[in-house]
This record gives structure tokens, sequence and C-alpha cells, in this order.
């Protein structure tokens, strides 16, 4: 299991990325590449969710795994 920072990385730039297509989708009056940045700035709301979560899910492994070896020590 990994820390998710990987993901939190990508759902950053992705989101980024996106809120840079949404605004020159405004500004320029392209709907369609104002709705596509709004996706990306989803998708990346998603894979920074999803690092989070890695990441407290290998925090409560390792205090798990932390717990087995001092009740068994």
């Amino acid at each position: 299991m990994t820390d998710g920072l990987g993901d939190k990385l990508k759902g950053k730039a992705q989101q980024a990325a996106g809120k840079a297509e949404e605004e020159v989708g405004r500004a320029t009056g392209d709907v369609d590449q104002e709705a596509r940045g709004e996706g990306k700035q989803a998708a990346g709301h998603f894979n920074e969710a999803k690092g989070n979560v890695e990441g407290a899910l290998g925090h409560a492994k390792r205090n798990v795994e932390n717990a087995i070896d001092d009740a068994t020590n």
C-alpha cells in the first residue's frame, strides 16, 4: 500500500489544468471547452481523494502492525 502521494499530486495537476481549460473556455465563449475543464477538475478531485484514502489506509495499516509487534514482543 502506498502513501497516496502520487495520486494526490496527479489530482492537483488535473485540477489546475482543468481550471485553466475552464477559464479559457469561459473567456472565449467555448462551452464545450469549459465543460471539459470542469470534467478534468472533477477527475482531479477524485484522484486527490483517492490519494488521501490510500494515505489513511497506509497509516492505519502501520498502526495495526506496530500494535501487533508491541503485543507479541
